[in-house]
């Protein structure tokens, strides 16, 4: 890699008004590490109170200035490689998530070894590491977004298993520069998270940036191997499903010059809509932080519909 960001770097939120920890060219290729940090689990692990915690949840680390981003643009962020350090935790947190009256008020915490063989999640299940960037975002336009929820359109943590190594992850560019931030390593993450924290572990995710001038997006998309992406943020979740699919729909239409019917009936057929992470859409009540209001969706559209024209490459 080119460049290296460590976890000193760490920020409790995505903002302009930060100042950038590195000045890039896009479309150079050049590699950058992000470090990110696992401090606030191995202090859950230790103390098993969160009064006694001195770091916060979920820093991102960052931000990255990118020259030439502009508003109305969006980051193309290619995700290369993640590498995980020797643990991971397994954490529940008092009133979050699904399993919440399950798990009741005492805090479990479990340290899990990463090792060759795999993630030690039990004594007798190890299993293969599928690494993946929780938390990614670019800034606002004014003001600070969490780093834990809700989700934005400029990202956030979204907590999708698909911002993994051979990923492209399109953000919107709010700001001059864009200040692109990523944290929240996961050695491996069930889809819809039922616990609110994952398998969580400290790694660097290795990426690369380039821009698409001219790409408005209302919200994050993802390109993988085999399928285009369409993150829905709404409140009530049937909101955010239709947000989704309406960005899906103009995808093929607007984007790829398809006939409105054509895309319709082929949307019918094999668009499929699930759950993305638990996060939320919208601002929790401060009195219950932890409670996600809105909902996260992802909208699959399979790159084999598509001409090998419209299905290759970024959005140009």
């Amino acid at each position: 890699m080119e460049y290296f960001l460590d976890k000193k770097h760490g920020k409790f939120g995505f903002s302009a008004a930060e100042n950038p920890a590195l000045k890039i060219r896009p479309g150079t290729g050049e590699r950058i590490g992000f470090e990110t940090s696992d401090e606030v689990y191995a202090q859950l692990h230790e103390f098993r109170d969160m009064e006694k915690l001195t770091v916060g949840i979920n820093p991102v680390t960052g931000p990255v200035y990118v020259e030439g981003a502009q508003p109305g643009d969006a980051l193309a962020v290619t995700i290369h490689e993640i590498r995980l350090k020797d643990r991971g935790w397994s954490v529940s947190l008092p009133g979050s998530g699904a399993l919440r009256h399950v798990m009741g008020e005492d805090m479990f915490t479990r340290r899990v070894p990463i090792d060759n063989d795999g993630v030690h999640v039990t004594d007798r299940h190890v299993l293969a590491p599928r690494p993946m960037i929780g938390c990614i975002g670019t800034a606002p336009a004014e003001g600070v977004n969490s780093t834990i929820m809700p989700s934005t359109p400029q990202g956030g943590n979204m907590d999708l298993v698909q911002c993994a190594p051979g990923s492209t992850v399109y953000l919107p560019v709010m700001v001059e520069g864009a200040y692109l931030s990523i944290g929240d390593i996961h050695a491996i993450m069930a889809e819809g998270e039922s616990s609110f924290v994952a398998i969580e572990a400290e790694g660097i995710a290795v990426v690369s940036i380039d821009v698409v001038k001219g790409l408005a997006l209302r919200a994050p998309r993802v390109e993988t191997a085999d399928e285009w992406i369409f993150v829905g943020l709404g409140d009530p979740v049937q909101e955010s499903v239709t947000r989704g699919y309406e960005d899906m729909f103009h995808f093929l239409v607007t984007d790829r010059g398809w006939d409105r019917g054509d895309a319709y009936a082929v949307m019918s057929a094999v668009g499929h809509s699930q759950l993305g992470g638990p996060t939320g859409s919208t601002d929790p009540d401060p009195l219950h932080p932890f409670t996600a209001v809105g909902a996260v969706t992802i909208h699959r559209l399979p790159k084999s519909v598509l001409a090998p024209e419209e299905a290759a490459g970024s959005e140009s």
